[in-house]
């Protein structure tokens, strides 16, 4: 069982990359979106699943690796990367864009995300990320919807 959670909480063993595995994470996310992003049904479910997969599986991680969101659970980044694109138009400014807000909020974790981070198990580890996501996918939103001209 624990080889099962450490294959899916490192997202297939990326979170075990020297440097930056969640930025590894978010790129293996953006790849997924670009192979599923044509069929609104498929990308829905992934993310879904994936996002799932992150709640059941996180909390387990932690204890498995014996640290609160240790740095090799990436899950949450893959899920979160997935979420920044829901219904947002393919586009490559939208994915540089995307990416690059997504990591600046990872990483800041602005509010309410720092204080949400702290609770226990998989809800820590996930829900910081999908904040980070939502403002993300609103950025996005917000900038197609004032730039129809450029997309």
């Amino acid at each position: 069982m624990q080889k099962l959670v450490k294959l899916i909480s490192t997202f297939f063993y990326i979170g075990y990359l020297p440097l930056a595995p969640g930025t590894y994470a978010s790129l293996a996310g953006i790849l997924i979106y670009f192979l599923i992003k044509d069929s609104l049904f498929c990308y829905a479910s992934v993310t879904l699943g994936v996002t799932v997969a992150g709640f059941l599986i996180s909390g387990a991680a932690e204890k498995t690796f014996s640290q609160k969101d240790a740095r090799c659970i990436v899950i949450d980044e893959v899920s979160g990367m997935l979420l920044c694109f829901f219904l947002i138009p393919f586009h490559l400014v939208n994915l540089i864009l995307g990416f690059a807000l997504f990591r600046i909020f990872d990483i800041t974790k602005p509010y309410p995300a720092k204080r949400i981070q702290n609770l226990n198990g998989s809800r820590g580890v996930m829900l910081d990320d999908i904040i980070a996501a939502i403002y993300t996918n609103i950025i996005l939103h917000i900038f197609n919807f004032c730039s129809k001209s450029l997309l």
